[in-house]
């Protein structure tokens, strides 16, 4: 026996209804994971790492050709904690409730964009340019770093000189906009 078509209806409307709480206790588990990974990722990526390590750290990125490091290169004052507004940004990826589809329900994952972040990465001495972005389109100087510990120098480990002293150039690697893509897209597949 088949049930009336209005009936079919009004069950097949409270479905999604009675579905949304086990997918989203499903969804917030491989959600939590996923988000951990993408955390985990760029605390140790060497861009990270060497910035974290502070104005003493060594170059181990290579972005300085093994001179120096990142940190003094760019200029963070001593007790800066350059990765911090990064790492509020990804912990505030989020997922929401965005609806009823026939086949169940819908959440949307509030992920930050590059661009979100390096609006929030301003270069110490240039508030325009964002040193996260730096990374991956290069940042000019190099040539007038100087790894050397001085009072006068914001990290107390380098300063910038006003003569040219190599010919060394920063070497432009992938950081900020390669994980985004890559983390937007793995979270785009959590089912």
């Amino acid at each position: 026996m088949q049930l009336p078509k209005d009936v079919q209806k009004i069950i097949n409307a409270q479905i999604p209804k009675l579905l949304r709480v086990p997918f989203e206790k499903a969804l917030q588990e491989k959600f939590e994971t996923l988000k951990k990974q993408m955390i985990d990722e760029f605390l140790n990526h060497p861009i990270s790492k060497e910035i974290s390590d502070g104005p003493t750290a060594s170059n181990s990125s290579g972005c300085l050709g093994g001179y120096g490091n990142l940190f003094s290169f760019i200029g963070f004052e001593e007790d800066d904690e350059p990765l911090k507004p990064i790492l509020e940004q990804l912990q505030a990826t989020n997922f929401k409730y965005s609806g009823e589809i026939a086949s169940g329900v819908k959440f949307s994952i509030i992920l930050p964009t590059a661009k979100e972040i390096f609006e929030v990465t301003p270069m110490p001495w240039a508030s325009g340019r964002s040193w996260a972005q730096g990374i991956e389109s290069g940042i000019s100087g190099l040539g007038f770093y100087l790894k050397l510990k001085s009072k006068n120098s914001r990290s107390g480990e380098a300063i910038q000189t006003s003569v040219k002293g190599s010919a060394r150039r920063f070497k432009n690697q992938q950081y900020i906009s390669v994980l985004i893509n890559k983390y937007t897209n793995l979270f785009a597949q959590l089912k």
